[in-house]
């Protein structure tokens, strides 16, 4: 087959809905397949390269950080990756286009599809969902909502990341969705790398932005000064200069690492020295973070909301509480911290549960609907 992707945000640039972008592209490679990702240009990257026998074309935005796309950005990557990816289809001539995000790779997906006929598959990741991510979109869905629907209706097929953004968009959108979770490639690990290190390590990674929650990690752990612990914060945003004010203010600068923004490669190489993940989020599809951490065989005490559900088995590889609940956060995190038995037989239960998330299976089920798609009537 030949696949094009289009999608706005692709690594190094953009969250985890990205990474989830790239493993379906480089599994659909690795199985023989024709790739082509059209995505929006950043900073000094190449405007066209090879990425794991995936063909990459960047084209202008305007964009001018790695974590956040302002809305003129994502209306300059519709209007150029029209102008570059009309000629590519008819030069290229794809099977189908695999558009991830409805607003706004979505939009750019329509209009090529409109003008080439080629149809395409939409993955909704949540903060394309209306209500979705409030904080973030809520204005923009006040006026853009009636915009989206033909998106939506258009698509020869849907895709939720999560039950959670399945169950939001059949609220705006009457079109059939079924859900393929986002995966992340399983490691063989022993029990030796389970066992808990020395100080545990906490580990939380995403956009230092009040979807993520980033100062509740430092009210949290300020409570928690009294035990062993170090806590790496992966990433950038509007908030990051505050988060690391406040680490500075409660004393516990030396207990933390904040590198800022870093590739997909840092974030797992992370991971495999961590211990606990530790994500506080208001919202969430489904977590690329979250899932490479059960593959890590990772602790997960994260908030009870949206794709959470599907990666936590309560008591079991994890903890979710109240997003605003502190206190809560301290206990589970204490329990966890004072027992390195408890800790380690949560490791070992989160990358058991990987296995059901395994890229591969992800890739297969991705596969077994572009086919169906190209060979429908």
């Amino acid at each position: 087959m030949k696949i094009l992707t289009i999608i706005y945000e692709f690594p190094p640039v953009g969250g985890g809905g990205g990474r989830a972008a790239y493993d379906i592209c480089k599994g659909l490679a690795a199985r023989g397949h024709d790739v082509t990702v059209l995505t929006a240009h950043w900073g000094n990257l190449p405007r066209a390269e090879m990425l794991d026998d995936v063909n990459v074309i960047r084209v202008p935005s305007f964009r001018k950080d790695a974590f956040a796309a302002p809305f003129h950005v994502m209306l300059a990557y519709v209007i150029f990756g029209f102008l570059r990816g009309l000629p590519l289809i008819w030069r290229a001539r794809p099977d189908l286009m695999h558009a991830h995000f409805a607003v706004p790779s979505g939009a750019l997906a329509w209009l090529l599809s409109a003008c080439s006929g080629v149809p395409y598959i939409l993955t909704a990741h949540l903060g394309d969902v209306p209500g979705g991510v409030p904080e973030k979109t809520g204005k923009w869905f006040r006026w853009l909502l009636p915009f989206t629907h033909p998106i939506w209706k258009r698509a020869r097929k849907v895709i939720a990341v999560s039950e959670h953004t399945r169950a939001l968009a059949l609220r705006h959108y009457a079109v059939p969705i079924e859900v393929i979770h986002n995966g992340a490639e399983m490691k063989a690990l022993s029990e030796r790398h389970l066992s808990p290190h020395a100080p545990p390590r906490l580990v939380f990674a995403g956009r230092f932005a009040p979807q993520k929650n980033p100062l509740m990690i430092v009210d949290v752990l300020a409570k928690l000064q009294d035990l062993n612990w170090t806590c790496a914060m992966l990433g950038d945003g509007v908030f990051y200069e505050q988060v690391k004010n406040e680490i500075a203010a409660r004393g516990m600068a030396e207990r933390f690492s904040l590198p800022g923004w870093v590739t997909p490669q840092q974030v797992l190489a992370e991971f495999s020295r961590s211990d606990i993940l530790f994500m506080p989020s208001l919202s969430e599809g489904l977590p690329v973070v979250g899932v490479q951490a059960l593959a890590n065989g990772l602790a997960l005490v994260v908030s009870h909301i949206g794709g959470f559900l599907d990666l936590v088995d309560e008591n079991q590889n994890g903890y979710m509480l109240d997003a605003q609940d502190s206190a809560a956060f301290a206990d589970a995190l204490r329990r966890l911290l004072t027992s390195p038995d408890l800790l380690q037989k949560f490791r070992a239960a989160s990358w058991k549960k990987a296995e059901s998330f395994n890229v591969e299976k992800i890739v297969a089920a991705y596969q077994s609907i572009f086919r169906s798609v190209i060979h429908e009537p």
